[in-house]
């Protein structure tokens, strides 16, 4: 029979638990995945109770209680509070989200929170995005067009427009990227979700004159057809968006071309 083990520094060990302060009497307890690369010690999960009386409501807000009051040396990025940035994506009960959208009372009993998956982590509950964005830059995000620019704005019809909902909201958190099991195989050549959902962006954009050149830049067994439908990105995003449509869409449009 084969046997299998994790590497060493994949071992997450039972680490310290941070007990609430006398008389707190409405506590959770937060589970939180902790790992400092530089310190050459195994990853741990640290338990903090925490008093909810004087806490607010969202899991960044226990996060930032946490580092202000119990444990300064937790790391992790926040920004807006409002699900706007993405700064704040983490893995919170078992799924990918947002921390500042996410409610304490959507998770009963204890709260688990570990860093996005499949990225390597910097610290604690921060992962590295480089390669990610570096995948964003590949699709050349902007408008390209060949006619000189009018006096003014490039107009739209309000139809034209529409065709743009549920693909600007993107505000590249990576949940629906490091939650794809094809995305976690073959990521050094499958663009994943995000970065797919982005890139139909802008093929559906009316005022961009380089839809030749962008399905040209897809069409590739591996950065667009990695993609088998598992549809965990649709499941996961924040912000209610399907980047399997958009996904759809751009293997519909590969086929027309075609044609």
């Amino acid at each position: 029979m084969a046997e299998f083990t994790l590497p060493k520094n994949s071992k997450v060990g039972k680490g310290k638990h941070w007990p609430a302060p006398a008389g707190a009497t409405n506590i959770r307890s937060f589970k939180v995945y902790r790992y400092d690369p530089d310190s050459g010690e195994n990853p741990r999960t640290d338990t903090y109770d925490v008093d909810m009386d004087s806490c607010g409501p969202m899991v960044l807000d226990a996060l930032i209680k946490i580092k202000n009051e119990i444990d300064t040396t937790l790391t992790f990025r926040r920004s807006c509070r409002e699900g706007v940035c993405g700064s704040c994506a983490m893995n919170i009960d078992g799924t990918n989200t947002l921390a500042c959208t996410k409610f304490n009372e959507e998770v009963k009993g204890e709260i688990a929170i570990y860093p996005l998956p499949h990225q390597p982590v910097v610290k604690d509950l921060v992962p590295d995005q480089t390669h990610f964005f570096a995948q964003y830059r590949q699709i050349e995000p902007w408008i390209k067009v060949d006619t000189p620019p009018p006096a003014r704005e490039r107009l739209q019809s309000p139809e034209e427009r529409e065709k743009l909902d549920g693909l600007y909201e993107c505000i590249l958190c990576s949940c629906c990227s490091t939650a794809c099991p094809s995305y976690w195989w073959n990521a050094d050549r499958y663009l994943g979700p995000a970065v797919l959902l982005q890139a139909y962006r802008w093929l559906a954009d009316s005022r961009d004159e380089a839809t030749g050149e962008r399905l040209d830049q897809l069409e590739d067994p591996f950065r667009l057809y990695r993609c088998h439908t598992i549809m965990n990105c649709t499941r996961t995003c924040p912000k209610g968006l399907s980047p399997a449509a958009a996904i759809s869409e751009i293997k519909r449009m590969m086929v027309a071309r075609q044609v």
